[in-house]
This record gives structure tokens, sequence and C-alpha cells, in this order.
């Protein structure tokens, strides 16, 4: 079957909403990602950063900022591996499927909760702060919406499927999926059968991913890989042995 008719059966067997949502929307979303930062760091090099409001307020911030950053980590390896590590090889490795499942559903769980822990502390802090609500922005907002519908989403699925439910091997559907887009070959009837909420993480991901660019969510791109190579800065006390004279005081005699 030649690319043009598996495209016509593929737009005919998942409709015109399948396509939209498993074709269109992460390609679209992939391309704004890309290029939405190449324009941000070419244009707006010293808008390329966090915005910090640590010396607003520290107590809420040294809590809620390692617990949000811990938990996305973990959130963002378990999502590597989940979504681009093909079921075979995990077999391959002697990782077995019940192994893989309980450990994926546990960390994910701890590392959700701990990512909307965090998050909420940070959103908290930025509302009832005055000088840090101030320098609160509307894409600011925006972007901690969308993190969070993302994230409550994501550990949503995650519970009523595997916790609640009888289980659900999203490396079935959704990972074939995820990597059919970068074959471009996507297959867009892998995700019609997918729960509900599994579906919706991943159009609020595509989404997040899309706005990322113009949000201060481009830091996490950002590594002072610099630092390695600069000069150090030299820094040295005036030796009165050079010559230097030692500084008079202001109350002794120069004469």
């Amino acid at each position: 079957m030649t690319a043009p008719e598996r495209a016509v059966t593929l737009a005919v067997e998942s409709g015109t909403g399948g396509i939209l949502l498993w074709i269109v929307l992460p390609y679209l979303s992939l391309a704004v990602f890309v290029l939405g930062h190449v324009w941000r760091y070419r244009y707006d090099k010293f808008g390329w950063t966090t915005r910090s409001s640590q010396l607003y307020e520290r107590r809420l911030l040294r809590i809620g900022s390692p617990l949000f950053h811990f938990g996305i980590l973990v959130v963002a390896l378990g999502h590597i591996g989940g979504l681009v590590i093909p079921e075979s090889w995990t077999h391959a490795a002697g990782i077995s499927e019940h192994t893989y499942h309980v450990v994926a559903v546990v960390l994910g769980t701890v590392a959700g909760v701990c990512t909307l822990g965090g998050l909420a502390i940070l959103i908290y802090r930025r509302r009832t702060v005055g000088p840090v609500f101030s320098a609160t922005t509307r894409n600011d907002k925006a972007m901690y919406l969308s993190l969070t519908v993302t994230i409550l989403l994501g550990l949503a699925a995650t519970v009523a499927a595997n916790i609640v439910g009888g289980g659900y091997d999203y490396r079935e559907t959704i990972s074939p999926w995820f990597r059919s887009i970068f074959y471009f070959q996507p297959d867009p009837d892998l995700m019609t059968g997918t729960p509900v909420l599994f579906q919706l993480h991943a159009v609020s991901a595509l989404l997040l991913f899309a706005a990322w660019p113009f949000t201060r969510l481009v830091h996490m791109l950002t590594a002072p890989l610099g630092y390695l190579t600069r000069p150090y800065i030299v820094y040295r006390s005036r030796d009165v042995r050079l010559g230097a004279r030692a500084p008079h005081r202001g109350w002794e005699r120069t004469g």
C-alpha cells in the first residue's frame, strides 16, 4: 500500500477527529516547540530566564521548588522510559512485565504526588506573597494552569487505570503511537481505543509543549556549559611589597 492510500485508509478508519488529534496536533506541537525555541533564543536572549523571585520570599520556595523539580525529573525519566523504550527491550533485559508494571506505577504515583504538591506550594506562594504576585504575569498564570491540568490528568490516569482499575498496558498502544510520530508513520488507530484520561493527558501535554517556548519553562533546556570553559576570575589583594602605598586614614597627617 502506498503512502497516499495508507493516509486515506487511516482517515476513513480514524475519522477527522483522530487525524487532527493524533497526527496533525503532534507534528504541529513539535514544530512550534522546536522553532519557538530557536526564535526565542535568537530574539529574546535576555528573556531566557526563570525570572527568579527568591529575593522576595525563601521559606516556601525552599520547600516547593525542590519537591517540584525532583518530582518532575522522575516523571520525565519515567515517560522517556515508558514511551521511547519498546516493551521487547525490557523483556530482553530480563525485566518481567509484572516487575515493570509495579515499579512504573509506584514511582509514577510518588513522583506525580511530589510534583503536584510542590506545584501547589509554588502557586500558593505566588498568590499569597505580595511582591511575588505582583511579578506574576498572565503568561505565568496560563503556564501554571497548563502544568497543573497536565499533571492532574497524568496522575488521575495512572491511579484510575492501574490502582483503582484492573490495569492498562500503555506500552501496547500509546508508546507505539508516540514512536510512530518520529518514524513519520503516525498510526492514530493506536490511540482511538485508549482510556479517555490517557487521551486527555496526551492532548494537554501536546498543548503544553506548544506553549513551552513562550514561557519561563525554557530555562529547563538551559545548561551552564559556558562555566566549564570560561577563564577564572582572579581576585588579588593589594601587595605593599610591589610598591603600592597603604591608604592613609582620614585623621593622619599627610605632610
